[in-house]
């Protein structure tokens, strides 16, 4: 955690939201990232999402199965997103997020739309991966 103190001071410097992440596997830091989406123009280019692009091309895998993230602030929906589809073991954070429930509401979200074609395109997909 206290190396990720050191990249959220690095965002800081950068004008972004002081954010800093490391992933670690084996006792070893295989993925660091701080808050650059101002920097980047990248809305997801959040601290944990950083680290585990720069894990998953360190060890040449997508996957980051057994691997821990230290975040020094409680991850937003889409970071805990991005760890469940690499398989993030376990997750550390610092600080909670006290804007975490108001975010919630201002994406309206609808479910459904031509949901039929496109639960079709997505298991033919994987059936012809079988």
């Amino acid at each position: 955690m206290r190396r990720a103190l050191e990249l959220a001071r690095r965002a800081q410097e950068e004008g972004e939201v002081p954010v800093g992440a490391v992933v670690v596997l084996d006792d070893k830091i295989v993925g660091e990232g701080w808050n650059r989406p101002i920097t980047a123009s990248d809305p997801t280019a959040h601290a944990e999402i950083q680290a585990m692009r720069a894990a998953a091309s360190a060890l040449a895998n997508y996957r980051l199965t057994g691997a821990t993230l230290y975040v020094t602030l409680e991850p937003c929906d889409m970071c805990v997103g991005a760890m469940f589809h690499a398989r993030i073991a376990r997750t550390v954070f610092g600080a909670p997020d006290p804007k975490k429930l108001v975010l919630k509401s201002q994406v309206a979200v609808q479910g459904g739309v031509l949901a039929a074609e496109c639960g079709a395109l997505l298991s033919a997909f994987f059936a012809s991966r079988r």
